[in-house]
């Protein structure tokens, strides 16, 4: 009896300025509102509004030195996430997966084709990124992952609506950081 993958493989390719409006999909469906509350990785009880927008995607898609990673199973786009060159180092930002896919290792994939394209490709060292301090879960899978806390914050951007509209007066960045080797 042949045994066959349920699940065709995920492949990777650079998004272009044809992937904008599904991209922006995914980001709000994986972050905010009800369809976010399905996967793990939602901040709706953190903020309300948009996570993204068509023009802050387009601006990563055309952006020198910065690349939009989708993420796709049989045509279908399951994931996305933005490396952006910052010297030695990469940044890794915008990373999305359906909720309905997230724990099944497709995360675990994104990123670590993030590292190997950083590493492979653009000879950085190292990989860094932000997330929002109050979302401890989501910290801890990155530091399952090698990530470590380096307790620089940044503020969150209280005064700009295209991040979202805040549901708590205390929210902030933490910056993490992987040695890629």
């Amino acid at each position: 009896m042949e045994i066959t993958d349920p699940h065709p493989p995920l492949t990777f390719r650079t998004a272009d300025l044809g992937d904008v409006p599904a991209v922006v999909e995914l980001v709000e469906s994986a972050y905010r509102g009800e369809s976010s509350r399905g996967g793990w990785t939602t901040e709706a009880h953190l903020l309300e509004g948009q996570r993204t927008d068509a023009q802050a995607v387009a601006e990563v898609v055309t952006a020198a030195g910065s690349r939009l990673v989708a993420v796709e199973r049989g045509g279908e786009l399951l994931a996305c996430c933005q490396l952006e060159r910052r010297g030695a180092s990469a940044y890794f930002g915008m990373f999305s997966v359906r909720p309905e896919q997230q724990g099944g290792g497709v995360g675990r994939a994104v990123l670590a084709e993030a590292e190997r394209i950083a590493r492979e490709e653009w000879g950085c060292t190292g990989m860094e990124l932000t997330v929002i301090r109050q979302r401890a879960d989501l910290i801890a899978w990155y530091e399952r992952r090698g990530y470590r806390r380096t307790g620089e914050t940044l503020p969150f951007p209280y005064e700009d609506e295209r991040f979202g509209v805040p549901l708590r007066p205390d929210l902030c960045f933490e910056r993490l950081v992987k040695p890629l080797g």
